[in-house]
């Protein structure tokens, strides 16, 4: 499978192990950055990079997913959520990792390299890796309905909404009659 990652100064030495990590295992491994230790970058147009490539990939039939990380994650999965065709998730356990492919089809796994081991990241990710989309119906849906958004706006109707009901108390209603309760 096609690994896209990037990072920022934060996880730079994480990167290096990362990258080494995947290929053992068998990953093709394309690395969009940082190239040097600046502790200046900017993460955003690394993940964006990262997460734009895994939206080719996948729309060119190459099975591919995405891992961006920073010092806490949170960034780099804001960052990769704005590319059309990105759902990226947040994983802090094998749990999250697991669920966010099973039930989200998560296509960009996002950690904070200064949070974990890099053992216990290297689990995440890989989990993240082998854990196919369940299909189910319900999940299914669910991303459709995230598609209809990015796409156009469409939101499922808001249960909540109902028709207007004229309001009974209006003080230009002349029918009011306080006396009569």
């Amino acid at each position: 499978m096609r690994i896209h990652i990037a990072t920022d100064h934060a996880g730079l030495e994480f990167s290096t192990q990362l990258q080494h990590h995947l290929a053992a295992a068998g990953h093709e491994v394309v690395d969009h950055g940082p190239i040097e230790y600046d502790p200046l970058d900017d993460y955003p147009a690394f993940c964006i990079r990262a997460a734009q490539a895994v939206v080719r990939d996948q729309a060119a039939g190459i099975e591919a997913l995405g891992v961006v990380f920073g010092g806490s994650g949170n960034g780099e999965q804001i960052a990769a959520n704005k590319v059309v065709g990105v759902r990226a998730a947040l994983a802090w356990s094998i749990a999250t990792a697991e669920l966010a492919r099973e039930h989200n089809d998560a296509n960009v796994i996002a950690i904070g390299a200064r949070q974990h081991t890099f053992e216990e990241a290297a689990t995440f990710i890989d989990r993240f890796i082998a854990t196919p989309f369940s299909g189910e119906e319900r999940h299914a849906r669910r991303i459709a309905q995230l598609a209809a958004y990015e796409e156009d706006g469409t939101l499922e109707a808001d249960p909540r909404a109902v028709t207007a009901q004229p309001d009974v108390l209006a003080a230009n209603d002349s029918s009011f009659d306080p006396e009569a309760g």
